[in-house]
């Protein structure tokens, strides 16, 4: 059978399937108990796989899609990457009550010291115009009795493939906040014993923020590079929702002057 056949076979069969639950939902308020009980747990099974259905379409359909890696990337980038949390769906997606060492994806961790969590973390998928991730990191703080609330990402292994003291490493970001807060993003460089620490504030006006973290003021070993990651510090966020919208590394070669 041909696949034209198969479609408009398929076609006929939904076209009177929508025909049969129209009329059927014209009747129920005159159906006997007995007939009204068999056809709403029918109902509900096919409901069930429709709304799986259209939870996987919408997911895949709303723009930006998934899986598409547009990255800004400065003039003479050699290396760049979105994380996983923000470029496909991750497990679980959402935590509640999240407990110190918490994960969500591959190499996004959250830390704190509270006695009592009242952090939420949750996947949420970007549905505007202006965003370039298909997902964001919806952070939301209640009482906060600890005294430090980070997010650490560990970056891949190409990104210090290669590492000299003359790279830049930029981070860009997209963040929202409900109210005012100070975030700090600190570029950690295992080489060997050591571990060079670079801190930059993360400006929170215009649209997009980004911050850029220059080796060359580091002490940096270049034949011992193990790894690197880089922790989005979050001073006083009690009371709070920030949303992660995007977040993206790349590194370049420093200009030579």
């Amino acid at each position: 059978m041909s696949k034209q056949s198969d479609t408009f076979i398929d076609r006929l069969v939904q076209r009177r399937a929508l025909a049969r639950w129209s009329r059927a939902a014209r009747l129920a308020d005159r159906l006997d108990l007995a007939s009204l009980r068999q056809l709403r747990g029918d109902a509900r099974q096919i409901r069930r796989e429709l709304d799986r259905l259209l939870h996987i379409a919408e997911g895949r359909l709303t723009l930006p899609l998934i899986g598409k890696d547009t990255i800004d990337r400065p003039l003479g980038t050699d290396w760049a990457w979105r994380p996983e949390l923000w470029s496909g769906p991750v497990v679980p997606a959402g935590i509640a009550a999240a407990q110190n060492r918490a994960t969500m994806g591959d190499g996004t961790t959250l830390f704190h010291d509270c006695t009592v969590s009242e952090l939420t973390l949750r996947q949420i998928r970007n549905t505007r115009e202006a965003d370039l991730a298909p997902f964001g990191l919806r952070m939301d703080v209640f009482r906060f009795d600890g005294s430090y609330l980070s997010v650490v990402v560990d970056l891949p292994e190409e990104a210090v493939r290669g590492l000299k003291l003359t790279h830049v490493i930029r981070l860009s970001a997209v963040v929202e906040v409900e109210k005012p807060l100070e975030i700090f993003a600190r570029l950690n460089v295992k080489h060997g014993p050591n571990t060079e620490q670079i801190v930059a504030e993360v400006p929170l006006n215009g649209a997009g923020q980004a911050v850029e973290f220059d080796l060359a003021y580091t002490r940096l070993n270049e034949k011992r590079v193990e790894k690197a990651w880089v922790d989005l510090i979050f001073e006083g966020p009690q009371m709070n929702q920030v949303i992660l919208r995007d977040l993206t590394l790349s590194r370049r070669p420093r200009a030579e002057i």
